[in-house]
């Protein structure tokens, strides 16, 4: 049994308490961003702030360039997100769930491959691209960027995006060393394949979006 608590937890006899609190702190805000998602309730921008916010400083602190970046992009679409969830297209109805357009899929693809070449710059930049941990990175952080862009803008492919990055992001977290981030990815998984479920359930009864 001791040899299972190591595997999983011994890294965190180097770290700060306060730097360990924080990231369960900011899991748990996480957790609550995406189960507010997964309802559709515009509480997932307010608690997925808070959540960002830690993660960008614990990161950029533990020298996670890429993650970093991925936060503090979320953080500036949460705002975006939190606007355009609230936003009344009549007298009655906020912007509605619904499916990406072909336009929005061309954008989606260009801001996948654009994020893929900066990515790549920064880490090229501060000499971090050393092994193949900056590759899966550089992918995650264009999957998460597109991601967040469409969730922002209530797409339903949004969920798809998630859970992808999110299966990526298990082994990936968990062999940086940051167990309760991994922790975090594997419900953020579940999560995501139950919200995809739900919206579509949503979404087939509110045809006219389609």
């Amino acid at each position: 049994m001791n040899h299972i608590f190591d595997l999983f937890f011994s890294q965190y006899a180097d770290y700060d308490t306060l730097d360990i609190v924080l990231e369960i702190v900011a899991v748990i805000f996480g957790f609550l961003s995406v189960w507010y998602s997964k309802q559709n309730n515009i509480l997932v921008f307010p608690t997925g702030i808070i959540s960002t916010l830690i993660f960008v400083y614990l990161l950029f602190k533990w020298g996670l360039l890429g993650d970093m970046m991925i936060n503090a992009y979320y953080f500036i679409m949460s705002i975006y997100g939190w606007y355009v969830w609230a936003h009344k297209v009549d007298a009655i109805h906020v912007t509605p769930i619904s499916v990406t357009s072909k336009k929005e899929k061309k954008w989606s693809a260009m801001l996948f491959v654009a994020t893929l070449a900066f990515v790549f710059i920064i880490y090229i930049s501060f000499d971090k691209w050393t092994s193949w941990v900056a590759y899966v990175d550089t992918f995650t952080t264009a999957i998460f960027f597109v991601g967040m862009w469409l969730m922002a803008k209530r797409k339903i492919e949004n969920w798809l995006l998630w859970i992808v990055g999110d299966i990526i992001s298990v082994p990936l977290y968990l062999y940086k060393g940051f167990t309760f981030t991994s922790f975090q990815y594997l419900v953020f998984t579940i999560v995501a394949i139950f919200g995809y479920l739900q919206w579509k359930k949503l979404l087939n009864n509110n045809p006219q979006t389609l």
